[in-house]
């Protein structure tokens, strides 16, 4: 797996206790009544989601993932080890998928110690482990934690009728997959939830839309969230339409913010900005990786949930919204007992 050749500069000790261990809804409250912590150039506040038209200005634009999670998380039983979870992070061109193997029964930890020629059995399906993506090992200097594997039949179809959501040992129960779709998934390719824009309701997108606020589609179809420290992101599939662009170049001629909802989002519009500083109409794989040393070119400000000490996701908010926003937002979150991952609580950082 690859390594970051830069690591996050903000520190920070979560409690476990501040995981989110269920969707907001099963806890009591409404998707958008998680709470925002709103952090800009003259300090922090501390609101719900609900409130996010609140913050924005007419004539900002608001770009969010529209990818759809799929269910590929599935029992298997790898040979000579026993029970196992996979994940499917994604399809290759070449028919074969990238997988990741994660111990039964609630894939609490990655299995580094598989190897090349291993058959796992997926239902009726063999899959066998071919070599390790992206052909490097883990940075944790022990083994592999994704593979490129091929397939004897349809796993896209298998997990389609047998899979669920991916999920962790954090959360108390399984969930439904419509719990972990945004109200803007319609393109089906995530294996984990673009889940910087679950608290999003029609009811926030058409007070947003009142307020002169515009919104816009990109997709990028994630692949597995559980990097391990130092572990940079795999590459991924995305789409910015040729409509989005355009928005995304009027907005900023006109001196309105683009926000981005998700790292997701962010990867994608700067995947697409051209050689002007324009962003054009793309599609394709993307490897961009945004960092301090390679910041953000037409993103200025960030709808996020709250990332891991040493997540390579923490590299792209400190480019978004500075070393010093992003330590003194942290800082806080934790003080607060914001909720971290998938169903937790949400952070907008203007800098």
């Amino acid at each position: 797996m690859t390594t970051l050749a830069v690591q996050p500069r903000t520190e920070f000790v979560r409690p476990a206790e501040q995981t989110a261990p269920a969707p907001a809804e099963h806890r009591g409250l409404p998707r958008d009544g998680v709470r925002m912590l709103v952090g800009t150039r003259d300090g922090i506040e501390h609101v719900t989601f609900d409130r996010l038209p609140d913050q924005l200005n007419a004539g900002d634009l608001v770009v969010v993932n529209n990818s759809a999670t799929m269910p590929w998380q599935v029992d298997a039983r790898l040979d000579g080890a026993g029970e196992v979870v996979l994940h499917a992070a994604t399809p290759l061109d070449d028919g074969s998928w990238v997988v990741e193997l994660r111990s039964a029964p609630d894939a609490s930890r990655a299995i580094l110690d598989a190897r090349v020629g291993d058959h796992l059995e997926v239902g009726a399906l063999v899959v066998t482990l071919r070599a390790a993506y992206p052909f490097a090992s883990s940075p944790t200097g022990y083994g592999n934690r994704l593979w490129r594997a091929g397939v004897d039949a349809d796993l896209g179809a298998y997990l389609a009728r047998a899979g669920r959501p991916i999920s962790y040992g954090y959360l108390d129960h399984r969930y439904p997959l419509s719990d972990y779709q945004s109200v803007f998934a319609t393109v089906p390719g995530s294996a984990e939830m673009p889940s910087a824009g679950r608290p999003f309701t029609p009811e926030v997108v058409t007070r947003l839309v009142a307020a002169g606020i515009g919104l816009a589609p990109v997709t990028l179809h994630t692949g597995v969230s559980s990097q391990e420290a130092g572990e940079g992101p795999q590459a991924e599939r995305f789409e910015v339409p040729d409509a989005t662009a355009r928005q995304v170049n009027a907005t900023r001629a006109a001196g309105g913010r683009v926000i981005a909802v998700g790292t997701t989002v962010t990867r994608a519009l700067e995947s697409a900005v051209a050689r002007d500083g324009t962003v054009a109409g793309t599609t394709g794989w993307t490897e961009r990786v945004v960092t301090r040393a390679d910041p953000p070119r037409v993103v200025n400000g960030l709808i996020t949930g709250w990332h891991d000490p040493q997540a390579s996701h923490l590299l792209l908010v400190e480019a978004v919204a500075g070393e010093e926003l992003t330590q003194a937002a942290y800082d806080a979150a934790v003080c607060e007992g914001y909720q971290w991952h998938e169903f937790g609580d949400s952070a907008l950082l203007l800098p």
